[in-house]
């Protein structure tokens, strides 16, 4: 197999940095990984960055934080009163997590105020960015076995079994 199309099997070499929301960069060490391409589900970017590569092809991919885990959303950052919190778990930097009516209350402390909480309710990786520096080391087609347990196994991930 030439060039990288549906149903290959894929190995890449790749390093990653993540760019994280306050303006610091965390490299992670480098990573092999196989999957099938188009059946196993990667980030968008990357798999259009692989589409028609070859075996030895090096490229850079950049990952917008929408693909990850979303934008941050500056909305999202309220003052909140302290009334019905539980005033020990308030630390500046932290989460604070409590069962409020049956549900979850989860935000980071910003900044504690008097009688009021500056909270921000992000998701804790919103806003995180990634750089891949990718090798294609490996391509050849899948089996069709593996074909259909890398479906069966995509197919447990959306329903959240897996």
């Amino acid at each position: 197999m030439e060039r990288i199309e549906p149903e290959s099997m894929l190995t890449i070499r790749y390093t990653m940095v993540s760019h994280l929301p306050d303006g610091t960069d965390k490299p992670r060490a480098e990573e092999t990984t196989s999957f099938i391409y188009r059946v196993e589900r990667q980030v968008p970017s990357l798999e259009s960055a692989l589409s028609g590569r070859r075996i030895g092809d090096r490229f850079v991919v950049h990952v917008p934080a929408e693909e990850l885990y979303g934008d941050r959303d500056p909305a999202l950052i309220r003052e909140i009163p302290t009334e019905g919190l539980i005033k020990q778990r308030l630390r500046e930097g932290q989460y604070y997590r409590q069962i409020r009516r049956s549900c979850l209350v989860s935000f980071k402390v910003l900044e504690l105020r008097p009688d009021t909480v500056l909270a921000d309710f992000n998701k804790p990786m919103a806003g995180i960015r990634v750089t891949l520096d990718v090798e294609v080391i490996a391509v050849r087609r899948a089996e069709k076995e593996e074909i259909s347990a890398a479906l069966e196994t995509e197919h447990k991930k959306s329903i959240g079994c897996e």
